[in-house]
């Protein structure tokens, strides 16, 4: 009891970081304020044990989710003049060449602001998750079906970097987040296919 009394905002992150995941699988506009109220919890957890690209990271999460809330709650008009959600849909080469230079360049920066400016015992690793995770976000806000392959591999690295430094319920988190992951990229595919198809049949 007195671990789950000492760990309590810790382990609140995880179970609103858990139904932020589960929601957006499903593609509930509600996943934006359980991920906003996950961020700010993760603020001080990250503050505590000294990963503060992760750290900075969530700031990063509030602002995109509130971005990401008004993204999904537009309904753009489609050919027939009604009301549509956002689809879901695939990178272009253009989005994947500009968002893989992007991504490089906020990884390279990230490692030498933390390599020169802060005590960060783990600086290449957490410049890694964290720059994927800038680029990963954005695609969700854009429903872009890839983003859910960036957060497979950002899920399991974290899973190392965590048990490192000892943040032993979000362990448990990043486990859950990689098989769910996983299954968000089946569930989205899925429903491209079946948008894809019926454009197809409209054409």
């Amino acid at each position: 009891m007195n671990w789950f009394i000492q760990n309590w905002i810790e382990i609140t992150a995880v179970a609103t970081g858990l139904a932020y995941i589960i929601l957006s699988i499903k593609q509930n506009i509600w996943c934006w304020i359980f991920g906003i109220i996950s961020s700010f919890l993760y603020l001080y957890v990250f503050f505590d044990s000294k990963i503060y690209a992760d750290m900075s990271l969530q700031v990063y999460y509030v602002v995109m989710g509130v971005y990401g809330w008004i993204h999904w709650a537009r309904l753009d008009s489609n050919n027939s003049g009604e009301k549509t959600e956002l689809p879901v849909s695939r990178l272009t080469p253009k989005q994947w060449l500009i968002l893989s230079a992007v991504t490089f360049i906020l990884f390279v920066l990230i490692a030498q602001f933390l390599i020169y400016f802060t005590d960060s015992p783990v600086p290449w690793v957490d410049s890694f998750t964290t720059s994927l995770s800038f680029t990963a976000t954005w695609m969700l806000t854009r429903k872009i079906i890839e983003h859910w392959i960036i957060w497979i591999i950002v899920d399991a690295v974290s899973i190392g970097l965590y048990y490192y430094r000892g943040l032993y319920p979000s362990i448990i988190l990043f486990v859950v987040l990689t098989i769910l992951a996983v299954a968000g990229y089946i569930e989205w595919n899925k429903e491209w296919k079946k948008q894809h198809k019926l454009t197809k049949s409209l054409l």
